[in-house]
């Protein structure tokens, strides 16, 4: 944990003791990450339709079970992920998506600026969404959620080499479909706030 996560952990623990105020803080930080995983998931990159849904029924059950958790600001980052990620799998099964991996969604390259008035990347979550569901599943939580591959896993219910290896598998093919241009719109060391930008950083570093 590092030292930014310590008001965050302490977060946590006033919450749990019923502080209403650091709840919503909690929620105000990681709500944005969960609802933009949420949608790869489901379908909905922009985050507006079933991913809000889905992540406002996960944010009811994280505070009915908020007194249970115990662990660091990274690990309840993962907690949320895991009960957000069962239900967009409930959702899933009654609503599936395709997963044929058909063309590239439209724009022709990265957009190390996101999506035009909106400050999370939105095509980007498509080019994960894009991906085949494990692959899109461990992308998002790396690249998104900023988990790492034992983090990941207890998410994903897997092994910490399953998720480090489904992780490379969707940056590579992101990094095969996108090409040169992809790398290039990434600065060597630092990830971008675009998060396809973010995963062919991580490729290069892994």
């Amino acid at each position: 944990m590092t030292e930014a996560d310590v008001p965050f952990a302490e977060a946590i623990r006033a919450a749990q003791s019923g502080d209403e105020t650091a709840f919503v803080h909690l929620y105000r930080t990681v709500h944005p990450c969960l609802v933009r995983y949420v949608g790869t998931l489901v379908g909905d990159a922009a985050g507006d339709g079933d991913a809000e849904e889905v992540t406002a029924g996960a944010w009811q059950e994280i505070a009915r079970d908020l007194r249970a958790f115990d662990g660091d600001a990274v690990g309840f980052r993962a907690w949320c992920a895991r009960i957000a990620r069962t239900r967009a799998l409930a959702r899933m099964q009654r609503r599936p998506r395709g997963h044929g991996r058909g063309p590239l969604p439209p724009g022709g390259g990265p957009h190390p600026e996101g999506v035009p008035g909106r400050q999370d990347g939105g095509r980007s979550l498509a080019l994960i969404a894009w991906l085949p569901r494990a692959e899109a599943d461990a992308v998002a939580l790396r690249s998104i959620v900023g988990l790492d591959a034992e983090r990941a896993a207890y998410v994903l219910g897997t092994s910490p080499a399953a998720a480090r290896s489904a992780t490379l598998r969707g940056l590579r093919l992101l990094a095969d479909q996108l090409g040169d241009a992809a790398a290039g719109a990434c600065p060597t060391g630092a990830p971008a706030g675009d998060a396809t930008c973010t995963a062919t950083w991580m490729l290069r570093g892994m």
